[in-house]
């Protein structure tokens, strides 16, 4: 027999494709297990021909709302009713929920970006000069984050300077692009330093940086978490730099969606951040 119960437990989801790469499902689960919520958080893989029809769908209620991943973000903030300005700025939502038989939708990556520089690295924003390399999809979030904090000058370094320029454009002006080969001399005195490209990812190679230009004290940061010391984290951790990997930005990203579906701000603790590291070991 049915547990009459279930028709209060408020489903979530992450939807992509391919999703099975996916930890928010580990991330959301262990929240719903401590915090004793009778709540679903599951995978979803959505073609992008088949999302419109999908994302019309969320209107129906079966779910409470989701997290929205590669290669939908931009998608899913045309469609919905009520994008919030932070997305709007984005042009892309990682986050969605329904109120008011309505889609909201928001983004949290550059939430997570910065609550995981204020729990590693407390006081990391009383600097002036942050170096950000890349200027992809994955610098936008980084960019208006720092922006948004204050910094007042923001190096944005890219091996194809238009797509750093469109971005200070974009921006405002706290922001500054280079071409790639002026990397070691905007680095000159920056106190933040963030990758935002895929170099050293899996495995992959990266080049050396001139990590000794940095001021001292400066903060290096990389928004890739596997490796979760990433070469760069590496080479800055020999020049006696402090580093923060990016695993927190993941883990910080997804409270704001917990909140809104389950209706409880949740924790990002060292139990948490245990079991992802742990399933990394397992599957890489």
């Amino acid at each position: 027999m049915r547990d009459s119960r279930e028709t209060l437990v408020n489903r979530a989801f992450v939807v992509g494709h391919p999703i099975n790469h996916s930890r928010s499902p580990l991330i959301h689960g262990y929240w719903l297990e401590k915090l004793g919520i009778a709540g679903s958080y599951t995978r979803l893989d959505v073609a992008p021909e088949a999302f419109g029809a999908f994302f019309s769908g969320l209107k129906s209620g079966e779910f409470v709302g989701g997290n929205v991943t590669i290669p939908h973000k931009e998608a899913a903030f045309r469609l919905a009713d009520r994008p919030d300005a932070r997305s709007a700025e984005l042009g892309a939502c990682n986050t969605v929920w329904l109120e008011d038989g309505q889609v909201c939708a928001t983004n949290t990556d550059g939430y997570g970006f910065v609550a995981n520089l204020d729990e590693r690295a407390p006081g990391w924003d009383r600097i002036d000069r942050a170096v950000v390399l890349g200027a992809g999809g994955a610098s936008r979030a980084v960019l208006q984050a720092l922006r948004d904090r204050g910094i007042r000058e923001i190096h944005v370094v890219n091996r194809t300077v238009g797509r750093a320029r469109e971005l200070a454009d974009w921006f405002g002006g706290a922001l500054h692009p280079h071409p790639i080969e002026a990397l070691a001399e905007v680095m000159s005195g920056a106190e933040l330093f963030v990758n935002t490209t895929s170099l050293g990812m899996d495995g992959q190679p990266a080049p050396e940086i001139a990590f000794d230009r940095l001021a001292d004290g400066a903060i290096v940061t990389d928004i890739v978490y596997v490796p979760l010391k990433t070469p760069f984290l590496a080479q800055a951790e020999r020049h006696g730099l402090k580093t923060v990997d990016g695993l927190g930005m993941l883990l910080h990203q997804a409270a704001p969606g917990f909140e809104k579906w389950f209706g409880v701000r949740p924790a990002v603790d060292e139990a948490l951040r245990r079991r992802i590291i742990d399933d990394m070991e397992d599957h890489g």
